[in-house]
């Protein structure tokens, strides 16, 4: 191939690079446009449209000081309460329930996770007539343990540690045993060192499940005195009028905090993934 032939095929291919990014990145650059602009000046320049489109201007931030007046930021607390100890306990539960599948054979081990594999492939809409009877009989609606109890178990978190532990040599866990050593100490001094990138990976997906959850925190707190993110999210929803860019702001803020999480941790959530032997 001539060098110039060279040079068209390496400029098309970035073309095109350039383009599919425009298209994934075009819609949050304008949310993030009109978030900053007056929400008189939101679908100002669009038809017929000019470039001050995509400029916040006028540049205002009266979006976000209004979206913290109106309590956006207790709902933000609320979001991360709830995440983070959904996040950390499920890190207890599904690695303890990853290792005792690596770790030990006993009556209905297959069936049990493959039940445990199908079941987060099965859409929420399927067990949230189920899961809500349940809770309701509990006492739990409008109680924050509704929110935090049914998302601890993740199947696939449970999939991810099963899959990375049952790859680590038995002769680790052999020769502990054989020195006196705990099933308990083995987990914790040997497995869950070895396993941090499948923490991150299953830590970042226990996260990001709980901040994106709408319809079960709908269902489960049918007063709404403690709102999370996504049902907060309706609130900028009016019948009659929606504040614009009050509601951009709110999905710019709701979309950048897991994406700010994502980004440092990236390249240990690729190797968790890959080290469960799932391929990206």
């Amino acid at each position: 191939m001539s060098a110039s032939k060279k040079a068209l095929s390496f400029g098309l291919k970035h073309l095109v690079y350039l383009v599919i990014a425009f298209i994934f990145v075009l819609p949050l650059w304008w949310a993030v446009v009109s978030s900053l602009r007056p929400n008189s000046a939101i679908f100002a320049d669009i038809f017929p449209f000019t470039p001050k489109a995509l400029l916040p201007t006028p540049l205002t931030f009266e979006a976000y000081t209004g979206i913290f007046e109106r309590g956006f930021g207790l709902i933000i607390a609320n979001t991360m309460l709830v995440a983070l100890i959904t996040m950390v306990a499920g890190l207890i539960v599904n690695g303890a329930a990853g290792f005792a599948f690596a770790m030990f054979d006993f009556k209905g081990k297959k069936y049990i996770l493959t039940a445990i594999i199908v079941s987060f492939m099965l859409p929420f809409e399927a067990i949230a007539l189920p899961l809500y009877t349940v809770t309701q009989q509990l006492g739990w609606l409008d109680n924050i343990a509704a929110l935090i109890v049914p998302s601890i178990a993740n199947g696939l978190a449970v999939f991810l540690f099963y899959q990375f532990f049952i790859q680590v040599p038995r002769d680790y866990a052999e020769a502990a045993r054989l020195d006196g050593v705990s099933w308990l100490d083995i987990l914790l001094r040997i497995y869950v060192p070895l396993s941090l990138p499948t923490c991150i990976s299953a830590a970042l997906l226990l996260f990001i499940f709980q901040w994106e959850a709408f319809l079960w925190p709908l269902l489960a707190m049918p007063s709404q005195q403690f709102k999370v993110i996504q049902v907060g999210m309706a609130a900028f929803q009016q019948q009659y009028q929606t504040i614009w860019n009050q509601l951009f702001a709110v999905s710019v803020i709701t979309a950048l905090i897991p994406i700010a999480l994502l980004l440092p941790l990236q390249r240990y959530y690729v190797q968790g993934l890959a080290g469960a032997g799932i391929k990206g």
